[in-house]
C-alpha cells in the first residue's frame, strides 16, 4: 500500500479549505445584497396620505352608531338612481339630475356611478368630524378633510361622494358637460353642481376645504 507523503495531502486539503471559505463568504454577501435590496424597495414604496385609506370610501357601508342610513350612512352598492335612501334622495334635486344624466351617458361607457356619501344630517356630520380630529390629531387638519356641519356642503345636500376611480375618472373629463365639477384637489370624489361650467367649464378647484371661502364661515 502507498501512503500519499504529508506534504502531497496539506496542498489539497487546504485547497478545499479555502474553496469552502469562499463560497461561504460568497453566499453571505449574496444575502445581505438581497436584504439590503428587499429593504430600499420596501422604504421606496409610496406611503399613502393618512386620508386615501379612510377617505377615498368615506362612510360606506358603516353603521356609525345609531344614526344609521336615516342619518345618511349609504350601504355599498348604492348608487345615484337609488329612490329610497335619504343620502340619495335628500340630495338638491337638480345636482341629483345632473347627476343621473351623466351617469346615464357614462353607462355606455361601462361605468356605473356609485355613492359613497351623498346628503349628511349634521348629527352625523359632527360625528364624522369628531372622527377626522382623533384620526389626524388636531381640528386643523381634519379641516382639510371633513367640514363641520354649519358649512358642509353634504348637510345641506349640495355634495356627493362618488365611488371607484373609473367614475371620477369619466367625471374628470365629462363632467363639465352636466355641470359637474371636482371642488377640491385633495377630494376627486367629491362633486358639487356648477350650471356655468356647461357654458365656461367648472371653475378652478380649492387645494382643499380650508381654502373655500365657504368653509370660514
Amino acid at each position: 500500500m502507498t501512503r500519499t507523503p504529508p506534504s502531497a495531502r496539506t496542498p489539497t486539503h487546504r485547497l478545499r479549505w479555502l474553496l469552502a471559505v469562499g463560497l461561504f463568504v460568497a453566499l453571505a454577501g449574496l444575502t445581505a445584497a438581497l436584504g439590503h435590496q428587499v429593504t430600499k424597495s420596501s422604504s421606496s414604496w409610496p406611503s399613502l396620505p393618512p386620508s386615501t385609506a379612510s377617505l377615498t370610501s368615506p362612510h360606506r357601508g358603516e353603521d356609525r352608531g345609531a344614526l344609521g342610513e336615516a342619518g345618511g350612512v349609504v350601504p355599498d352598492g348604492v348608487t345615484v338612481f337609488d329612490d329610497a335612501l335619504p343620502a340619495v334622495t335628500h340630495v338638491d334635486p337638480d345636482l341629483l339630475e345632473a347627476l343621473r344624466e351623466a351617469a346615464t351617458a357614462a353607462a355606455d361607457d361601462g361605468v356605473a356611478f356609485y355613492v359613497n356619501s351623498g346628503w349628511r344630517s349634521p348629527e352625523y356630520q359632527d360625528q364624522l368630524l369628531r372622527e377626522a380630529v382623533s384620526e389626524y390629531g388636531s381640528e386643523d387638519e381634519a379641516a382639510r378633510w371633513v367640514a363641520t356641519a354649519a358649512t358642509s356642503p353634504h348637510v345641506s345636500g349640495d355634495a356627493v361622494d362618488i365611488g371607484r376611480s373609473d367614475a371620477t375618472a369619466w367625471l374628470s373629463t365629462h363632467g363639465a358637460a352636466y355641470g359637474l365639477c371636482q371642488i377640491y384637489e385633495n377630494e376627486p370624489w367629491h362633486y358639487e353642481l356648477r350650471t356655468e361650467a356647461i357654458d365656461r367649464d367648472c371653475p378652478r378647484m380649492y387645494a382643499d376645504p380650508t381654502q373655500d371661502p365657504r368653509m370660514q364661515q
